[in-house]
């Protein structure tokens, strides 16, 4: 596999993320008017050429005012990106099918030196998903009567195993690219709670804006949040999913021509 397309995901996603945090990393909001002031049209309090700078925001304020589901949200995040890391060091050609392992196994089998196949298999430098396919089929091989007929079945069988484990391995990502709106959802939900809340209680009064802008903007900050770790993770699932499926056919086909002198051996 080429270490290109390794390597392209991590830089577009990094690069997406700068991207964001770049043009959303500040903004100007202008303060609320005071309580008890009426906004009109005609306003004449204000002096031309004496404008007040609202205070800056950064993206971190932005982000707490998510409250405890926005935090939430956020560990999960955390939790998506040190999966993904970890897929990208693990579920590669280079680990799961390393060439050299490969190489020598072939040739021991070869020249028929099986036991010397097998610790090769065990050693932790060599343990790899072909490592442990071909071990099961030796073991058997070696283990039995009638081996020859059948280690390609213990080969079949460790193959489902290794392939169930790596996938298994994805169901965190795929949790977290489900979870995540939803919790947004609920955000979302408490927000607007809140928000009809503050204008029941003051049905006699004025609406205060920024209780009422504070509650709407809990509510879009925590959708937003879901569906941003939701999205990349629910990508890097299909990624994975994807290599999975690829590095075990390629797997299969390299083992099967590990084995094959085994066949010959009756």
């Amino acid at each position: 596999m080429n270490k290109n397309s390794i390597y392209r995901p991590i830089a577009v996603f990094v690069m997406l993320c700068a991207v964001y945090f770049l043009s959303t990393g500040s903004y100007a909001q202008t303060p609320a008017p005071p309580a008890g002031d009426s906004l009109t049209l005609d306003d004449t309090s204000a002096v031309p050429g004496d404008e007040t700078v609202g205070e800056k925001r950064t993206m971190l304020d932005t982000l707490q005012d998510g409250g405890l589901v926005g935090l939430l949200i956020g560990l999960l995040s955390m939790v998506a990106i040190g999966f993904i890391i970890e897929h990208f060091l693990t579920i590669r050609r280079s680990v799961l099918i390393p060439e050299e392992v490969a190489f020598d196994l072939e040739e021991m089998i070869e020249q028929g030196r099986i036991d010397e196949a097998i610790e090769a298999c065990k050693e932790p430098m060599n343990r790899s998903l072909l490592a442990y396919v071909v071990q099961s089929g030796l073991e058997r091989y070696r283990g039995s009567e009638f081996g020859f007929a059948e280690y390609k079945a213990a080969v079949e069988e460790a193959g489902e195993e290794q392939t169930g484990q790596l996938y298994r391995k994805m169901m965190v990502l795929e949790l977290i690219g489900k979870i995540a709106p939803m919790m947004g959802l609920i955000g979302t939900v408490l927000g607007m709670i809140k928000a009809f809340n503050s204008m029941a209680l003051a049905s006699s009064q004025a609406v205060k804006g920024d209780e009422l802008a504070g509650s709407i903007g809990q509510a879009m900050v925590t959708t937003l949040l879901g569906l941003v770790v939701a999205i990349p993770a629910m990508v890097a699932y299909s990624f994975f999913v994807n290599r999975i499926d690829s590095l075990v056919a390629e797997a299969g086909k390299r083992v099967e021509q590990i084995m094959m002198p085994l066949g010959r051996r009756r």
